[in-house]
C-alpha cells in the first residue's frame, strides 16, 4: 500500500498538468514546410524527426525559453523553436472521405471528398461546422473529423 501511495505521488510530481485534460490546449501550425523537431530543448540536441508540411497543426505542451514542447495527432512529442510555429490556425483531417460542404448543412452541396491527413487553415468555426481553405479547396466541414481544435472552440 506504501508503495502504491508513493508511486501516485510521486508520479503526479512530473506529470503536467495538461496531460489530463484537453479542454484548453494551444494550438498552432508549423511555419515552413520543413521543421525539425527536436529531442531536448536546443539546437544541438539530436533531432527525432522532420514535419514536412507547412500549416499541419500541433499542440503545445510546454514551454522553455524559445522553445515549444509540441505534440501531433498521433500523440508524438517533441520540441521545436518558436521561430518555426506560426499563430495561423490549421486542422488535421483524421477521417477518411470527409465531405466538404458549400455551406454549413449536410443539404448543401458537396463540393470535394477529402482523404486522411490532408491539413486546412480555418477561416472561422462555430460548435458544429468549420470553413477551412487550402490550394485544393475551400468550403465548410462537420468538426467532428478534425484535429487541432479544443472541444468548444468557437474562431471567429
Amino acid at each position: 500500500m506504501k508503495k502504491i501511495i508513493f508511486f501516485i505521488i510521486f508520479f503526479s510530481l512530473y506529470i503536467h498538468p495538461q496531460a489530463f485534460s484537453d479542454t484548453n490546449i494551444k494550438y498552432l501550425s508549423l511555419k515552413n514546410n520543413k521543421v525539425n523537431v527536436r529531442m531536448a530543448p536546443s539546437k544541438t540536441s539530436p533531432i527525432k524527426w522532420v514535419y514536412e508540411k507547412k500549416n499541419f497543426p500541433v499542440a503545445i505542451v510546454d514551454e522553455y525559453y524559445n522553445w515549444r514542447k509540441v505534440k501531433d495527432f498521433e500523440n508524438d512529442y517533441g520540441w521545436v523553436h518558436i521561430s518555426q510555429l506560426s499563430r495561423k490556425r490549421s486542422v488535421l483531417f483524421i477521417e477518411d472521405e470527409t465531405l466538404v460542404y458549400k455551406k454549413p448543412t449536410i443539404f448543401s452541396q458537396p463540393l470535394y471528398k477529402l482523404q486522411k491527413q490532408n491539413i486546412g487553415v480555418i477561416e472561422k468555426c462555430s460548435l458544429d461546422w468549420c470553413r477551412i481553405k487550402n490550394t485544393d479547396f475551400k468550403g465548410w466541414v462537420k468538426r467532428k473529423g478534425l484535429w487541432g481544435l479544443n472541444k468548444d472552440e468557437i474562431i471567429k
